[in-house]
């Protein structure tokens, strides 16, 4: 096997161009993030805990969702390796109705978080911030699904460097937004109190309405999208055979990606009894885990798109092999990943706060941080390849034994539980952190055998 053409390496030279574009694209999302939580940490603890709280929500929500609009992605991978592009720009009008259709749905649960934030059962004080948060991200939903029918409608079709260019003109944005909201600000005898954590979350708002305009602007004007069909004529009338087939696929992987990020948003909510402080750690050392992800996510998104355009053309054992190879360089990053910020953690955590008391309450869970990265690379490029399969509901199936049966189960039992056998390190949020370590192993593990028995098949049919 030639190692520039077919082996690893070959592979890698494939994946690496639209590999490096996602990622830096998803750091600068995950950026937005990162800026909230570190000006939240400087502001207060009591703001730093409504927006870890606050946080976990939306994501639950705004990804479940996101999860059922990305099927525009594997689709159109499919019918753009096939050479239909009208039918995969029609794909993205049925897409971007969806996505509409979604926002409502989401808006309400944003608008009404009492089930989720009876779960935290967080002080009055806190609470009240988190219901402002949520209040105002539920302006900003709409625009941010819209722009995710966008995101993969141009990842399937190998056009990854212009969402980047987007994302990162919205950090940005963000930035200055966010400083301003949160600390306020006095403006030609305008005052602006400042809003804390209600602040970061009307500076996403805007920030999300900004990329959605501009991705609009794109899709009528750039040329790239006239053999599409994009470029002429409004939005195209709904079919509901289309939309039918996207939730088809899309329900289960957004109920699959709704299982994983529930996985921490629970985490979350259940370390928020724990006060305050832990929280706060709890969400230094989410944050850190998030950028770490973005890396096999990048090169999951990457492997997608060349097996859904390798199967649309007929390249079947191309795509097997695309496939085994991106689940095989994912863990390999992920290894050295780990390590290396496993070793550089206390100065790491240094760059987030000074206070002493959250980095004590962080340091415990970055212990399982080198085999959590591990564990999550594996399972997340697993299940981006299964996609481009258009195979949605093993991985969800999976997913839900492993984060939610050992992941939350088994956290909440080591947190929680009055065994006398079960050491004090492991009790509180390490016990959530050590079986969501274990969970994530066991989704990987299951990830990587059904991808093995799906190539066997499609293997066993091709002969």
């Amino acid at each position: 096997m030639s190692a520039s053409g077919t082996g690893r390496l070959g592979s890698l030279r494939r994946l690496a161009p639209l590999a490096w574009p996602v990622f830096i694209g998803q750091i600068a999302v995950l950026a937005n993030s990162t800026v909230d939580t570190v000006l939240m940490a400087r502001y207060s603890s009591i703001d730093l805990a409504a927006l870890a709280v606050g946080a976990a929500i939306y994501i639950t929500v705004f990804l479940g969702l996101m999860g059922v609009v990305l099927a525009i992605s594997p689709i159109a991978g499919q019918l753009f390796g096939a050479q239909k592009l009208t039918q995969a720009g029609d794909e993205l009008h049925q897409a971007l109705w969806l996505a509409l259709g979604l926002s409502s749905l989401g808006c309400l649960a944003l608008l009404f978080p009492d089930p989720m934030l009876s779960l935290a059962r967080v002080t009055p004080e806190v609470e009240a911030k988190v219901r402002g948060y949520l209040a105002t991200l539920a302006l900003g939903l709409p625009p941010a699904l819209l722009f995710t029918a966008y995101r993969g409608f141009n990842t399937a079709v190998s056009r990854p460097k212009v969402v980047m260019a987007i994302q990162l003109a919205g950090l940005a944005l963000k930035v200055p937004l966010s400083v301003l909201l949160i600390h306020g600000f006095g403006l030609a005898g305008l005052q602006l109190p400042a809003l804390g954590a209600v602040g970061c979350a009307a500076a996403t708002a805007l920030v999300m309405w900004a990329q959605a305009l501009i991705a609009w602007r794109l899709l009528r004007r750039d040329p790239f999208y006239a053999p599409f069909g994009l470029c002429t004529g409004g939005l195209h009338a709904p079919r509901w055979a289309a939309i039918k087939s996207m939730l088809k696929l899309g329900l289960p992987m957004g109920a699959g990606m709704l299982i994983e990020v529930t996985g921490f948003t629970f985490m979350a909510i259940f370390i928020a009894r724990l006060g305050a402080t832990a929280v706060a750690g709890h969400q230094l050392a989410m944050n850190l885990v998030a950028l770490m992800f973005m890396a096999p996510m990048a090169l999951g998104n990457a492997a997608q798109t060349l097996v859904a355009q390798s199967i649309g053309a007929q390249r079947l054992a191309e795509a097997r092999r695309l496939g085994w190879h991106s689940l095989e360089i994912g863990l390999a990053l992920a290894f050295c990943m780990g390590g290396l910020v496993f070793a550089l953690r206390e100065h790491i955590l240094g760059l987030y706060t000074h206070d002493p008391a959250i980095i004590a309450a962080a340091m415990p869970l970055l212990i399982w941080l080198w085999y959590f990265h591990v564990g999550d690379a594996g399972q997340t490029v697993g299940a981006f390849v299964l996609r481009a399969h258009r195979i949605a509901t093993a991985p969800m199936l999976v997913y839900a034994l492993a984060i939610w049966g050992v992941g939350i189960g088994g956290g909440y039992w080591l947190a929680f539980g009055e065994a006398a056998w079960i050491p004090a390190r492991l009790q509180g949020a390490p016990g959530f952190w050590a079986a969501a370590t274990l969970g994530l192993a066991l989704a990987a593990t299951g990830m990587g055998g059904f991808l093995a028995w799906v190539h066997a098949q499609e293997a066993r049919r091709t002969r």
